[in-house]
């Protein structure tokens, strides 16, 4: 068995598990060998929070959980399992019982919300012409626009899914806020970390795309919380 827990990585909206790219050649480096990154659906938390357990319980030892974006959502509804040690949020929602990502973000609406529209068939997408200044600001031309066009994009339903039993009640916790975040408005994710007291806050000068801007210190945040479920 590996000395160092897994790292679960749980992507959000309108993006993929390679949104972790620069995360996980990070971990890698630092020594981590178990390292493992959900596909999510998109398709409903259920199902979201369903696909997480199940590589959760795939594993051996113990597991920290790591969300971004929505994915702080999916790590909430699904992290309760005897082997997650700890719960890391990286500019993600970390919603409480009964509550949605929808919900919370019309309490505090970002500077971005009038870029996310609805196809026809119910998807919600990031606009293409607008993702870079959106969603990864501080990224160059070329990462936002792979991100723009790879977007995956959910069901708009599933922004309304409230979460029923918060993981973040009864496991370690460690939050980033994203202070030029333009997806989730700073002050919400500010107010989410208070409420479920981590074990640390840290505050980036960086977009909703921290994971890949700022990879080093979300990567540093991630290793703190695995030593102390050591």
């Amino acid at each position: 068995m590996p000395d160092k827990p897994a790292i679960v990585l749980v992507h959000g909206f309108w993006g993929g598990a390679a949104h972790w790219g620069k995360v996980i050649t990070e971990l890698r480096r630092r020594g981590f060998t178990s390292l493992h990154a959900v596909e999510n659906p998109l398709t409903s938390l259920a199902d979201d929070a369903e696909r997480t357990r199940r590589m959760v319980r795939q594993i051996d030892g113990p597991v920290v959980l790591v969300g971004h974006s929505y994915g702080g959502a999916v790590i909430t509804e699904a992290g309760d399992l005897p082997q997650v040690t700890g719960l890391v949020y990286v500019a993600a929602f970390a919603p409480d019982a009964g509550e949605s990502p929808g919900r919370i973000s019309q309490e505090a609406p970002p500077a971005a919300i009038e870029n996310i529209t609805a196809d026809s068939d119910g998807y919600l997408w990031v606009k293409q012409d607008k993702f870079h200044e959106s969603f990864a600001q501080d990224l160059s031309d070329e990462e936002a626009l792979i991100m723009a066009v790879t977007q995956k994009a959910p069901l708009g339903s599933t922004f309304g899914d409230a979460v029923t039993a918060p993981a973040w009640r009864v496991k370690p916790t460690w939050y980033q806020v994203s202070t030029s975040d333009r997806m989730i408005h700073p002050d919400n994710e500010r107010r989410m970390a208070q409420r479920m007291n981590p074990r640390k806050t840290i505050e980036l000068d960086a977009s909703h795309a921290s994971l890949a801007s700022q990879p080093g210190p979300v990567t540093d945040l991630i290793e703190e919380a695995a030593g102390a479920g050591a």
